[in-house]
């Protein structure tokens, strides 16, 4: 999320290719896209591909539907709208004021990109034989920033040794994806962001299913219904995300109480596993929330508010998402995912205990200082690792919040321990959770290189952000070894489901074993003389300690 923070003056850009051909027309039933073809790298990407309707107008906070038939054969070259921003708190002014157009935003957002290895042998029979490994991107931003835009795939596929196929997704963000409370339940949907629509999905792969699937859920199934299209094997999909695209993950492992219907992905990837307070839709905070954005936009007064906000103009509901979220508690995301009791049926930590997960293996990464770059580093004069458990949790008592900081107590400076309350509680700790969901089958590894905050791993695997940045995003350690055998451990986990089975063999990874043996992580460091250091680690006890209070407390910290 730190990198989306720091980039809220810029409008995600389109990517120019230079030197680009036209790739074949790939016919998906409801539409032809046509992409191009980047002539020095020889890789295809199709930008822009619809995969459900425009949520305007009344489908506005409703799941995502089938999109509508074109005829006539579509240019997918540039980059698609990215969805409505917002910020965390607090900030004292609009972040967003003095962006650029590049990129247009809109309430029509729902598109996704492709991209792929070129051949010379370029026609759709060829794609369909490829059979390649897919990585499913889904951006961070705390649920309310980012755009697929952002991100190339040509950078995961240069990692993969040219053998995947990488599918970027957006989804809908702030209160325009995530409004919860009881008026939505009713006659909308919770979770519009993850959510697709039942009837389609039943009809379009003649399934009855049971259970209501989710904006990300809806381009998965796309994925699973048409990537083959592009050389990928939907049998063989990992999803993937930092931030809250890795939270995003995690939701996706415990939907439908790790019930879902087709399988949609075989393995999930975690970088910085975001879990921030995910309260029952109609709790009492949700609830506070739903009310504020219908006061804000003039529907208090409305017999039925949530008919009203469906009518209400686009920037005034813009406008009161970003003042909703901008005067959260520093460093905290207020419009994010709830317990909506159909696709997410119970608390994910629940479910995470109780072994209820999709998927057959998982790679997790953490970065060793997550939360500094969230708590505001201004307060350390006055820190104090118990009021800021009760700032943080406002669901907490005395008793709680007094744990906390018998807990925090001899980990440095009143500062440190804040900043780790916020990293183990929100970011850390819910990484272990997920380790122990997917026991034997599970990798951990650690990023720190210094300063190690936040999103500061991004650019290693996503090194464009460099060029297409510049001057906000930066790599503090640019050795090609170290480079290498962390990004692709990505990447052979996603075509292997095991980093010990490389795309490169000479990359200076040793072998990796399975978290629950020894509760063993690796390392991904370097010397202060600037020398890779990649080794196996044991999680510390004391770590692991605290996560198992986070657990405990999970019904008040949602």
């Amino acid at each position: 999320m730190l990198l989306q923070q720091k980039i809220w003056a810029v409008i995600f850009g389109a990517i120019l290719m230079a030197s680009t051909t036209a790739t074949p027309v790939v016919d998906l039933g409801y539409s032809q896209y046509q992409g191009s073809v980047n002539a020095t790298t020889k890789i295809a990407t199709f930008l822009g591909i619809r995969f459900a309707a425009a949520p305007l107008g009344d489908l506005r906070f409703r799941a995502p539907q089938a999109p509508e038939n074109i005829t006539g054969v579509q240019e997918a070259t540039t980059q698609p709208n990215q969805c409505f921003q917002a910020g965390s708190g607090t900030s004292p002014t609009n972040p967003l004021e003095a962006r650029a157009v590049d990129v247009a935003t809109s309430e029509d957002c729902l598109f996704l990109s492709v991209s792929l290895a070129y051949t010379t042998q370029v026609t759709q029979k060829a794609f369909r034989l490829a059979h390649s490994p897919v990585i499913v991107w889904i951006h961070g931003g705390g649920y309310l920033s980012g755009a697929a835009s952002m991100y190339r795939g040509s950078d995961l596929i240069a990692q993969s040794n040219r053998g995947i196929v990488v599918v970027t997704i957006q989804y809908r963000l702030g209160v325009f994806g995530f409004l919860p409370g009881a008026e939505v339940k009713q006659n909308g949907a919770l979770n519009a962001g993850l959510r697709g629509n039942l009837a389609f999905v039943s009809c379009l792969y003649l399934l009855n299913l049971t259970r209501i699937v989710v904006d990300q859920d809806f381009a998965l199934r796309w994925v699973n219904k048409h990537i083959s299209k592009f050389g990928g094997d939907p049998s063989k999909v990992v999803i993937w995300g930092e931030s809250a695209g890795a939270g995003s993950v995690l939701q996706h492992i415990v939907a439908n109480n790790g019930q879902t219907k087709p399988q949609l992905f075989r393995g999930a990837i975690t970088s910085s596993t975001f879990l921030p307070s995910q309260y029952h839709y109609n709790d009492r905070i949700p609830e506070l929330v739903y009310n504020e954005v219908v006061a804000q936009t003039n529907c208090s007064s409305a017999a039925d508010s949530l008919a009203c906000l469906r009518k209400a103009d686009v920037n005034a509901l813009e406008t009161a998402n970003i003042n909703i979220n901008a005067a959260a508690f520093f460093g905290t995301w207020t419009v994010v995912p709830v317990v909506d009791g159909e696709f997410i049926t119970q608390r994910p930590t629940l479910s995470l205990a109780q072994g209820k997960v999709n998927g057959k293996a998982l790679l997790s990464v953490t970065n060793t200082f997550e939360g500094t770059s969230l708590v505001d580093q201004s307060t350390a004069a006055t820190a104090n690792a118990t009021q800021y458990a009760l700032d943080l949790f406002p669901n907490f008592g005395a008793a709680q919040a007094n744990k906390v900081g018998a807990l925090y107590a001899g980990l440095g400076t009143p500062i440190f321990q804040t900043n780790a309350i916020q990293g183990e509680s929100i970011l850390i700790c819910p990484t272990y959770f997920l380790l122990r969901a997917f026991a034997g089958r599970s990798f951990k590894g650690e990023f720190a290189i210094l300063p190690g905050l936040h999103s500061q791993d991004v650019e290693y695997y996503f090194p464009s952000l460099l060029v297409d940045f510049p001057g906000i995003a930066t790599r503090n350690f640019n050795s090609t070894a170290f480079i290498d055998a962390f990004a692709q451990s990505f990447t052979s986990f996603a075509i292997s489901l095991d980093p010990n089975i490389k795309v490169n063999p000479y990359t200076i990874t040793p072998k990796w074993n399975k978290w629950n043996l020894g509760e063993t992580e690796m390392l991904f460091n370097k010397t202060d003389a600037d020398v890779p250091v990649v080794h196996p680690v044991k999680t510390s006890d004391a770590l692991l300690e605290r996560c198992q209070f986070w657990l405990s407390v999970g019904d008040l910290t949602g």
